[in-house]
């Protein structure tokens, strides 16, 4: 099953590749199911607008295996310690883009 991350991380050791897709390819990935492990409600929140998905927050540990796939959110800048996002249009200013992190080994 496809996770959900809102960060490029590498949550164990192992080779990966990490490639950028565009909001139709990352669209088309979820509608074979999902985990999320987006761990902010306004995230989740703005994510379930542009993903035409429900997306829920979990903030639970996430430990990707060989073989498995997540789809990463990621903002083009750094934001401010402690800003929160709240919408489309403060996402939009910033930038962001949606990437593929495979484990292969």
């Amino acid at each position: 099953m496809l996770t959900l991350l809102n960060a490029p991380i590498l949550t164990s050791y192992g080779l990966f590749t990490f490639e950028p897709i565009n909001t139709e390819q990352a669209k088309e990935l979820l509608k074979n199911g999902f985990q999320s492990y987006i761990g902010h409600q306004s995230t989740c929140n703005i994510l379930s607008r542009i993903l035409d998905e429900n997306i829920v927050m979990n903030r639970g540990e996430y430990k990707q295996q060989p073989g498995k796939r997540a789809l990463v959110f990621r903002l083009k800048k750094r934001i401010n310690e402690g800003q929160v996002l709240n919408t489309i249009e403060e996402i939009e200013s910033i930038g962001y883009e949606f990437g593929l992190l495979t484990r292969t080994k």
